[in-house]
């Protein structure tokens, strides 16, 4: 069995609301969409934003990318991968 190493792009968006946490997440998205389609890379979006946790993945699904987004200790990480 073979492991296969991403790169994590990390933005972190603490402190910032929606729209701007998803007009963020767009803009790095398209920027790597390319590499993110050859999942050569994953980003991960740092998140206080509760809404955030909504926008950002319902935009990326319709984009055809997956979300995974998890609770951590006073923030969401919200990972966005290629579609398996």
């Amino acid at each position: 069995m073979t492991s296969v190493e991403h790169a994590v792009i990390e933005f972190d968006i603490r402190g910032q609301i929606c729209p701007a946490t998803l007009l963020i997440a767009l803009r790095e998205v398209n920027r790597h969409a390319t590499a993110l389609k050859n999942g050569d890379v994953e980003l991960l979006f740092l998140t206080a934003n509760r809404d955030s946790t909504q926008t950002i993945p319902e935009a990326m699904e319709n984009m055809g990318f997956c979300v995974d987004v998890t609770a951590e200790n006073g923030y969401y990480a919200i990972k966005v991968t290629a579609h398996e």
